[in-house]
């Protein structure tokens, strides 16, 4: 029998499992707390700290994600301390990330009326988009480091291990060990990286053609080529 705990969240009482987190005790009474690098499929690493709450009693806020529920806690998931959190996290995103391919991040900016010019003094990330592969292209402009491909390709998934952080700080970016060309790494290709990024840092190959104006025919000669070798399309211009 799973032991059970009681809590308070948002001045409402609730019983729950001890084993779940925050995050999922609130869903259980309809509250929402927001998520970035959370994904219901990876391993919770509490990397984006947006799902923070206020723990009565604790001195700084505490991410949702991985902290589990106990008897007796009192959590506030949405006011004022909490909303200013995210407030912040999300405008120093807005400063240093290309998020325009990312509608989920840009609504919750502006439900917490998070302003895009909030540091101007940023120092923008724009690394060269890597294309160097038939199946997809990896443009790390746009990468929040949320680890959710790092993590599918690993454990949590297809224990490919092809890719990994590298560099550190604010140069921190995802990388294949010694930055090898895909083809010459672990990866299979499954494609799982793509669908867990919430940004389009990881775009199909013929997506991004597409998107550039080529036509399905072009886009086919393209992407024909032998898989096995470093194949290169167009390169990104200021304007794409």
């Amino acid at each position: 029998m799973v032991e059970k705990v009681k809590l308070r969240i948002n001045n409402k009482e609730i019983e729950c499992d001890k084993d779940l987190t925050i995050l999922d005790a609130a869903k259980l009474i309809g509250v929402l707390i927001p998520t970035i690098c959370f994904h219901g499929h990876c391993t919770a690493n509490a990397l984006c700290r947006i799902c923070v709450v206020e723990l009565k009693g604790a001195r700084t806020l505490i991410p949702s994600c991985v902290v589990k529920v106990s008897d007796g806690m009192e959590i506030e998931t949405h006011n004022q301390r909490v909303n200013l959190s995210r407030k912040t996290i999300l405008e120093m995103m807005l400063s240093t990330t290309d998020l325009s391919q990312s509608p989920e991040i840009l609504k919750m900016a502006e439900e917490y009326d998070a302003q895009h010019d909030r540091f101007p003094d940023a120092e923008r990330r724009s690394p060269q988009l890597i294309d160097d592969n038939s199946m997809f292209v990896r443009d790390y402009e746009k990468c929040i480091l949320c680890w959710r491909c790092v993590q599918v390709c690993a454990e949590d998934a297809q224990y490919a291990f092809a890719i990994n952080f590298k560099g550190r700080g604010y140069h921190t970016q995802i990388s294949t060990f010694y930055e090898k060309p895909l083809p010459e790494t672990s990866c299979v290709f499954c494609g799982q990286c793509i669908g867990v990024c919430p940004t389009e840092a990881l775009k199909p190959k013929r997506q991004w053609l597409l998107e550039l104006g080529y036509e399905s025919e072009e886009i086919m000669q393209m992407t024909r080529k032998d898989r096995n070798k470093n194949t290169k399309g167009p390169q990104r211009t200021k304007e794409s």
